[in-house]
């Protein structure tokens, strides 16, 4: 077996004279939930068809559990399991005949054997209850769920969910998460895009942002928020009394950016490395000047999200 559950090397596509996806590379271990995340037109959606064998790309080379996907597509796609946004349900079936449907054109087994995949998979996405339902009766959050069902039914290896949770509500979005680690706990490798990496710093181990068809980073929320965060700290000390004699204090200092003043707060950006903060919260705890307490903004993800979207973070 290959050691990762995906693989690209130097991907490209292009739609004319526009390059969609800038020769990435990129590797996915088995048993991951791993996030894919940037601003419209970042190249994520086109990265996901190529995946998903939806369409050629100029160039590169993609793998699957070991298969090459342009030499052997057939055989990926016995493998894989595509969840593309907004996928449309019919309105005329009950969830499990649409289920069975699909079970059917997978040919899992005999027809008991096919019912009970299409009961285990209602299950796993907490649509059990609901199985006699006709699929016009559910909501937006149910709808998703039972598309992650069907995109279960044959046990793919590699799950390509393309904005599995948009527009849910916090419950809906908490199954979802809930649903594919434990894919992932039991060896499955789901791949999910989303613009919101707030959602997905949740739902997965692993993130890869990309920006104008490229990769800016890849590694943990915390990673992320390191290395793609501001690069000016903002700080925020707390004095017991008059925040005036601080901002005198900090005014004038290396590294100090602007400071603001709130009531009891003073705010105010660091370009200094964290040895010279340790020593900045040092010098200002013997400055006796009424210190409660300090601490230091992490950037938000939607704040990194702007910043590669505004062109700030350059690939």
């Amino acid at each position: 077996m290959s050691e990762a559950s995906i693989r690209i090397r130097d991907l490209r596509v292009d739609y004319g004279e526009f390059v969609a996806v800038n020769d990435i590379s990129l590797e996915v271990p088995y048993g991951e939930v791993f996030g894919l995340v940037g601003p419209n037109g970042a190249g994520k959606t086109s990265t996901f068809k190529v995946l998903a064998t939806l369409m050629e790309p100029t160039y590169g080379e993609v793998s699957l559990a070991g298969i090459d996907i342009m030499e052997h597509t057939e055989e990926a796609r016995e493998i894989l399991g595509y969840m593309p946004d907004l996928a449309p349900v019919p309105s005329d079936l009950k969830l499990w005949e649409f289920l069975a449907f699909y079970a059917d054109t997978h040919q899992l087994g005999n027809r008991r054997q096919r019912l009970e995949r299409v009961s285990e998979c209602l299950e796993i996405v907490n649509l059990s209850e609901k199985c006699n339902d006709w699929c016009k009766q559910l909501s937006r959050g149910q709808t998703q769920r039972l598309v992650l069902a069907k995109t279960l039914l044959h046990r793919p290896k590699v799950m390509i969910l393309d904005e599995p949770a948009s527009g849910l509500d916090p419950l809906s979005r908490r199954e979802m998460r809930h649903a594919l680690q434990n894919l992932a706990r039991d060896g499955a490798t789901v791949l999910v895009s989303s613009h919101i990496l707030s959602e997905l710093a949740e739902m997965c181990s692993t993130m890869c942002v990309m920006n104008q068809g490229e990769i800016l980073g890849v590694g943990t929320a915390e990673d992320l928020r390191r290395t793609l965060g501001r690069t000016e700290r903002a700080l925020t000390a707390i004095v017991l009394k008059r925040a005036d004699p601080l901002k005198e204090w900090l005014d004038g200092r290396d590294g100090i950016g602007e400071i603001k003043i709130d009531g009891p707060r003073v705010i105010f950006g660091y370009s200094g490395d964290d040895a010279s903060q340790a020593e900045l919260l040092r010098d200002l705890a013997a400055a006796d000047l009424g210190l409660k307490s300090f601490k230091e903004e992490e950037s938000s993800f939607e704040e990194i999200l702007v910043e590669v979207a505004e062109g700030n973070r350059e690939p």
